[in-house]
Protein backbone atom coordinates (compact mmCIF):
# COMPACT_ATOMS: atom_id res chain seq x y z
CA UNK A 1 0.00 0.00 0.00
CA UNK A 2 1.34 2.90 -1.12
CA UNK A 3 0.20 6.67 -0.21
CA UNK A 4 -0.30 6.68 -4.45
CA UNK A 5 -3.08 4.85 -3.57
CA UNK A 6 -4.99 7.24 -1.64
CA UNK A 7 -3.85 10.67 -4.13
CA UNK A 8 -6.74 12.12 -5.68
CA UNK A 9 -5.89 12.71 -9.80
CA UNK A 10 -8.14 16.52 -9.21
CA UNK A 11 -9.24 18.01 -6.50
CA UNK A 12 -12.33 20.30 -6.86
CA UNK A 13 -14.32 21.84 -4.07
CA UNK A 14 -17.82 20.05 -5.29
CA UNK A 15 -19.28 17.52 -8.03
CA UNK A 16 -21.13 20.35 -9.07
CA UNK A 17 -18.47 22.88 -10.16
CA UNK A 18 -17.29 19.68 -13.01
CA UNK A 19 -18.44 20.76 -16.88
CA UNK A 20 -18.98 18.83 -19.87
CA UNK A 21 -16.27 20.56 -21.56
CA UNK A 22 -13.82 20.39 -18.45
CA UNK A 23 -14.18 16.40 -18.45
CA UNK A 24 -14.06 16.09 -22.42
CA UNK A 25 -11.02 17.40 -22.14
CA UNK A 26 -9.47 15.26 -20.03
CA UNK A 27 -11.05 12.42 -21.74
CA UNK A 28 -13.84 11.62 -19.32
CA UNK A 29 -16.63 10.45 -20.62
CA UNK A 30 -18.20 8.91 -17.89
CA UNK A 31 -18.96 10.07 -14.28
CA UNK A 32 -19.32 7.57 -11.49
CA UNK A 33 -20.32 9.25 -7.86
CA UNK A 34 -20.73 8.78 -4.16
CA UNK A 35 -23.62 9.36 -2.55
CA UNK A 36 -23.48 10.69 0.88
CA UNK A 37 -21.78 14.50 1.45
CA UNK A 38 -20.88 14.05 -2.34
CA UNK A 39 -23.57 14.73 -4.41
CA UNK A 40 -26.20 15.07 -1.65
CA UNK A 41 -25.76 15.38 2.47
CA UNK A 42 -25.56 12.51 4.00
CA UNK A 43 -28.79 14.03 6.70
CA UNK A 44 -30.47 15.43 3.27
CA UNK A 45 -31.85 12.65 1.07
CA UNK A 46 -33.92 14.87 -0.70
CA UNK A 47 -30.54 17.05 -2.60
CA UNK A 48 -30.60 20.43 -4.21
CA UNK A 49 -32.02 22.20 -6.94
CA UNK A 50 -28.16 22.44 -7.89
CA UNK A 51 -28.33 19.13 -8.03
CA UNK A 52 -31.01 18.91 -10.27
CA UNK A 53 -29.04 21.46 -12.63
CA UNK A 54 -26.02 19.61 -12.49
CA UNK A 55 -27.20 16.51 -13.91
CA UNK A 56 -29.59 18.45 -16.17
CA UNK A 57 -26.11 19.45 -17.41
CA UNK A 58 -24.74 16.25 -17.86
CA UNK A 59 -27.35 14.35 -19.33
CA UNK A 60 -27.59 17.12 -22.03
CA UNK A 61 -23.94 16.73 -22.72
CA UNK A 62 -24.54 13.25 -22.83
CA UNK A 63 -21.87 12.24 -19.81
CA UNK A 64 -23.38 9.41 -18.10
CA UNK A 65 -23.96 9.42 -14.09
CA UNK A 66 -24.03 6.40 -12.01
CA UNK A 67 -24.15 6.87 -8.44
CA UNK A 68 -22.03 4.02 -6.51
CA UNK A 69 -22.51 3.77 -3.08
CA UNK A 70 -22.09 1.91 -0.29
CA UNK A 71 -25.01 2.25 1.43
CA UNK A 72 -28.40 -0.24 1.74
CA UNK A 73 -30.39 -0.36 -2.19
CA UNK A 74 -33.19 0.58 -0.51
CA UNK A 75 -31.43 4.09 0.98
CA UNK A 76 -29.73 4.79 -2.57
CA UNK A 77 -33.11 4.25 -4.43
CA UNK A 78 -34.94 6.68 -2.14
CA UNK A 79 -31.83 9.28 -2.60
CA UNK A 80 -31.52 9.18 -6.26
CA UNK A 81 -35.37 8.59 -6.92
CA UNK A 82 -36.29 12.32 -8.16
CA UNK A 83 -33.06 12.10 -9.96
CA UNK A 84 -33.66 9.43 -12.79
CA UNK A 85 -30.32 8.36 -11.99
CA UNK A 86 -29.04 4.94 -11.89
CA UNK A 87 -27.02 3.20 -8.93
CA UNK A 88 -24.75 0.31 -7.38
CA UNK A 89 -25.85 -0.16 -3.44
CA UNK A 90 -23.78 -1.88 -1.32
CA UNK A 91 -20.23 -1.33 -3.42
CA UNK A 92 -17.92 -2.14 -0.87
CA UNK A 93 -15.32 0.67 -1.38
CA UNK A 94 -12.24 0.96 -1.14
CA UNK A 95 -12.82 -2.77 -2.97
CA UNK A 96 -13.61 -2.41 -6.74
CA UNK A 97 -17.08 -4.51 -6.87
CA UNK A 98 -19.50 -1.74 -7.38
CA UNK A 99 -17.08 0.60 -9.76
CA UNK A 100 -16.56 -2.74 -11.96
CA UNK A 101 -20.18 -3.45 -11.45
CA UNK A 102 -21.44 0.12 -12.95
CA UNK A 103 -18.46 -0.43 -15.57
CA UNK A 104 -19.79 -4.04 -16.84
CA UNK A 105 -23.44 -3.26 -16.50
CA UNK A 106 -23.10 -0.13 -18.83
CA UNK A 107 -19.76 -1.47 -21.13
CA UNK A 108 -18.07 1.89 -20.24
CA UNK A 109 -14.77 2.56 -21.59
CA UNK A 110 -12.59 2.71 -17.81
CA UNK A 111 -9.50 4.79 -19.23
CA UNK A 112 -13.03 7.37 -19.55
CA UNK A 113 -14.11 6.68 -16.40
CA UNK A 114 -14.05 8.95 -13.02
CA UNK A 115 -14.53 8.46 -9.61
CA UNK A 116 -15.83 11.60 -7.85
CA UNK A 117 -15.97 10.79 -4.06
CA UNK A 118 -15.47 13.18 -0.45
CA UNK A 119 -13.16 10.20 1.04
CA UNK A 120 -9.65 9.21 0.40
CA UNK A 121 -10.05 5.84 2.27
CA UNK A 122 -13.07 4.99 0.11
CA UNK A 123 -13.69 6.59 -2.82
CA UNK A 124 -10.09 7.45 -4.16
CA UNK A 125 -8.93 4.18 -2.63
CA UNK A 126 -11.41 2.50 -4.77
CA UNK A 127 -11.09 4.05 -8.21
CA UNK A 128 -7.36 3.75 -7.90
CA UNK A 129 -7.37 -0.71 -7.33
CA UNK A 130 -10.22 -0.37 -9.95
CA UNK A 131 -7.76 1.34 -12.91
CA UNK A 132 -9.76 4.60 -13.45
CA UNK A 133 -9.08 7.86 -12.56
CA UNK A 134 -10.33 9.95 -9.66
CA UNK A 135 -11.78 13.14 -8.33
CA UNK A 136 -11.68 14.26 -4.29
CA UNK A 137 -14.84 16.93 -3.44
CA UNK A 138 -15.18 18.38 -0.02
CA UNK A 139 -17.56 16.81 2.08
CA UNK A 140 -20.85 18.83 1.45
CA UNK A 141 -21.50 19.10 5.02
CA UNK A 142 -19.25 19.13 8.06
CA UNK A 143 -20.90 16.07 9.63
CA UNK A 144 -20.44 12.82 9.03
CA UNK A 145 -22.32 9.50 9.37
CA UNK A 146 -20.54 7.37 12.90
CA UNK A 147 -19.67 4.81 10.15
CA UNK A 148 -17.55 7.73 7.71
CA UNK A 149 -16.22 9.33 11.71
CA UNK A 150 -13.40 6.65 11.52
CA UNK A 151 -12.74 7.03 8.49
CA UNK A 152 -11.82 10.60 8.88
CA UNK A 153 -9.51 10.06 11.36
CA UNK A 154 -7.93 7.87 9.04
CA UNK A 155 -7.85 9.80 6.05
CA UNK A 156 -6.58 13.20 8.17
CA UNK A 157 -3.62 10.54 8.71
CA UNK A 158 -2.94 10.17 5.13
CA UNK A 159 -3.65 13.73 4.39
CA UNK A 160 -0.27 14.32 5.88
CA UNK A 161 1.94 11.69 4.19
CA UNK A 162 0.62 13.07 1.23
CA UNK A 163 1.63 16.62 1.96
CA UNK A 164 4.47 15.92 2.88
CA UNK A 165 5.50 13.87 0.01
CA UNK A 166 3.88 15.78 -2.69
CA UNK A 167 3.09 19.25 -0.80
CA UNK A 168 0.17 21.06 -0.20
CA UNK A 169 -3.16 19.65 -1.46
CA UNK A 170 -5.70 22.17 -3.02
CA UNK A 171 -9.43 22.28 -4.11
CA UNK A 172 -10.02 23.99 -7.39
CA UNK A 173 -13.01 25.33 -9.16
CA UNK A 174 -12.57 22.81 -11.94
CA UNK A 175 -10.65 19.96 -13.75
Amino acid sequence: MSIDDYRPQFMVEAVYDLKPDQLREHGIRTVLVDLDNTLIAWNNPDGTPELRAWLDEMTEADIPVVVVSNNKHKRVERAVANFHVDFVSRAMKPFTKGINEAIERYHFNREEVVMVGDQLMTDIRASHRAGIRSILVKPLVKSDSWVTKFNRWRERRMWKKIEKAYGPMTFNKGI
